[in-house]
């Protein structure tokens, strides 16, 4: 059977099973996670559709903007769905849930707090998993042009006569 055959087989019932077991903000299926709040879902080639919503409430959770929506953050880390990063990131998300277990969650999407998630990924942030998923969030998700006016930024000016002259010196702050 294959993904798409299975994907669309998935009951309503079955559905809605799956975001109970991962938390309300995912729905994880055969070989997809989906945001049932809001209109996108992410087919998932190499990792576990467990570990890729793992993966992006870990960073959500890292760079936090409650503006920015979870497919933005999707994006940002589908890069991680290769054969290549499989190991590591599963390795790195078994050892996140087990850091979420020893703080008496079920799992690190399980710890329902912000702030709690925050402290089981501050205990985790000097191994080679947390640096590696940080780093590439610097540019997986602000380097996404459909994020750029969710925080004012038009982009490049040079071609519109550079920064000067469009509003560089308009301070209505002060």
């Amino acid at each position: 059977m294959s993904k798409e055959t299975s994907c669309r087989s998935l009951t309503r019932r079955q559905l809605l099973a799956g975001s109970a077991s991962v938390g309300a903000a995912f729905v994880v299926g055969a070989g997809f996670v989906a945001n049932p709040s809001v209109s996108w879902a992410l087919e998932v080639q190499h990792l576990k559709p467990d570990t890729m919503a793992t993966l992006i409430q870990m960073a959500r959770d890292i760079y936090p903007h409650d503006h920015v929506g979870d497919e933005f953050y999707a994006a940002a880390v589908k890069g991680y769905d290769t054969a290549e990063n499989k190991d590591m990131v599963e390795a790195g998300i078994a050892a996140l849930n087990a850091a979420a277990a020893g703080a008496g969650h079920s799992s690190y999407v399980g710890a329902g707090w912000e702030r709690d998630r925050v402290d089981i990924l501050r205990g985790m942030e000097n191994s080679s998993f947390f640096q590696t998923v940080r780093g590439g969030l610097v540019t997986g998700l602000y380097n996404q042009k459909a994020v750029w006016p969710l925080f004012g930024y038009e982009g490049e000016s040079f071609s519109k006569g550079g920064y000067l002259e469009r509003g560089f010196d308009d301070i209505n702050w002060i």
